[in-house]
């Protein structure tokens, strides 16, 4: 793979090359996705998503909105310093092309702000009430309608590919969708690959899919576009990682390691003293003691050590990306920058920490269980109603329930068991945690 052919500013539905060297300094083409994306309806509707407690009341708490916003400034920092890195190195690319260290920082904060857009209600566990719901509840009953990809792309249902799908996909009168460069795209897909064969082999871009059935062709398009290595020949589709993914997926994951563990403190599941300590551990080579020991109250405490964590983290991702360009730009390098880090002992110390106190705390767990069935249930009632509409079995109950779906999921005309199917799931992934709550209450008559 090669920087000029990955930096690419084609968009879907051009015509002519888009050249760097063209771009209007003051809205770049990479810019521009940004701001697509931050004023999108599915980017909203993040305020109200679980990121680690699912329907919290206090302030402290990320949801997945504050999460991504925090992601892409960390992602930007980290697209900055590689792409000056990068230029130093290949200095064609700025002398012949026109590329600037900040074209690498808008990428990846763009791809950064995505990274989540299409995630279910109830955090991950919402994924997995979806697939759930297909391939053990009343959904497992449409399998012989089904190939082999469309039921596995259903039961094993990922917020990366319905990310895919929110930001690309034409309706009626919007070609393409948000019409991101495909650059950004390239960036945004972590998993390059399709839902079978599943976990082929142990590299970081095998672990889940990044793409639906139903955006294969597009997704080859981009991909030959940036020119990403086919990674196996035949039926299968499946590519190496766009470089720029592994600094999207170190910002998401400095982000998830420091501040769901600060999420833990605040709300008192994790003792100060313990989690301080830990943090301490990660920051022992660049704390200024003096300057920590004057603070009073534990918020500046922790606010200290959080910001002091992120830029350490920062700086060590960046180490670890420069030292291994060559197996990135090849498609070798198979784990993500923090598995080569140095500091992953204190990192896995806070995960562990993190998974014992918070993401398996009583009350997550109690909202997921509630989450399971609240998700179930909205996917019996529009599944069976819409695939009967399109049957022509649609009793009068399933007409109404239908016209109870926004406009662009009511449709069934020229459509397959399989995108019927996918469109409904994508649906319930778009429903806000309070948003499901409220449909449910009414769906099952509890709330008029």
């Amino acid at each position: 793979m090669n920087w000029e052919q990955l930096l690419s500013l084609r968009r879907q539905g051009d015509t002519h090359k888009r050249l760097r060297k063209e771009q209007d300094e003051t809205r770049l083409g990479f810019e521009v996705d940004y701001d697509r994306i931050i004023f999108s309806a599915a980017f909203r509707s993040l305020q109200d998503k679980t990121q680690v407690i699912p329907l919290s009341k206090t302030d402290f708490v990320h949801t997945r909105l504050t999460h991504s916003l925090e992601v892409s400034v960390v992602g930007r920092s980290l697209g900055r310093i590689a792409g000056k890195k990068i230029l130093e190195k290949h200095p064609y690319l700025k002398e012949v092309h026109g590329y600037h260290f900040n074209d690498f920082g808008a990428i990846v904060a763009a791809a950064a702000l995505a990274h989540d857009i299409g995630n279910p209600p109830f955090g991950h566990s919402g994924e997995k009430a979806i697939g759930e719901y297909f391939k053990t509840g009343n959904g497992q009953h449409y399998r012989s309608e089904l190939s082999e990809k469309e039921y596995q792309d259903i039961i094993d249902f990922e917020g990366n590919s319905n990310g895919l799908k929110l930001l690309t996909e034409t309706r009626e009168g919007v070609q393409g969708g948000l019409r991101l460069s495909y650059a950004t795209l390239g960036a945004f897909m972590k998993y390059p690959k399709e839902s079978l064969p599943k976990k082929p082999t142990a590299h970081i871009a095998d672990k889940k899919f990044g793409f639906f059935q139903t955006e294969r062709h597009f997704f080859e398009e981009v991909a030959k576009e940036l020119g990403l290595n086919q990674t196996r020949q035949g039926k299968d589709s499946s590519f190496s990682r766009h470089p720029l993914t592994y600094l999207v997926e170190a910002a998401d994951d400095i982000c998830y390691t420091i501040i769901d563990f600060e999420d833990g403190i605040n709300l008192g599941l994790i003792p100060e003293d313990f989690a301080l300590e830990y943090l301490i551990k990660l920051v022992k080579d660049s704390i200024n003691t003096k300057k920590y020991n004057e603070m009073v109250y534990m918020e500046d405490r922790l606010s200290y050590l959080r910001a002091l964590a992120i830029s350490t983290l920062i700086t060590d991702v960046i180490q670890v990306f420069v030292e291994n360009e060559e197996a990135i730009l090849d498609g070798t390098f198979g784990v993500s920058l923090l598995d080569k880090s140095k500091y992953k002992a204190q990192i896995s110390d806070i995960i562990q920490l993190s998974v014992e106190k918070v993401y398996q705390s009583q009350e997550v767990i109690e909202k997921e269980i509630a989450g399971y069935r609240i998700i179930s249930d909205i996917l019996d009632v529009y599944t069976s109603a819409l695939v009967q509409k399109t049957k022509g079995q649609a009793s009068n109950y399933d007409r109404l329930v239908v016209k109870t779906l926004p406009a662009f999921y009511q449709r069934t005309e020229d459509l397959s068991i399989y995108q019927i199917l996918l469109n409904t799931c994508c649906y319930v992934a778009s429903l806000s945690d309070g948003a499901a709550v409220h449909i449910h209450n009414k769906i099952m008559g509890r709330h008029l």
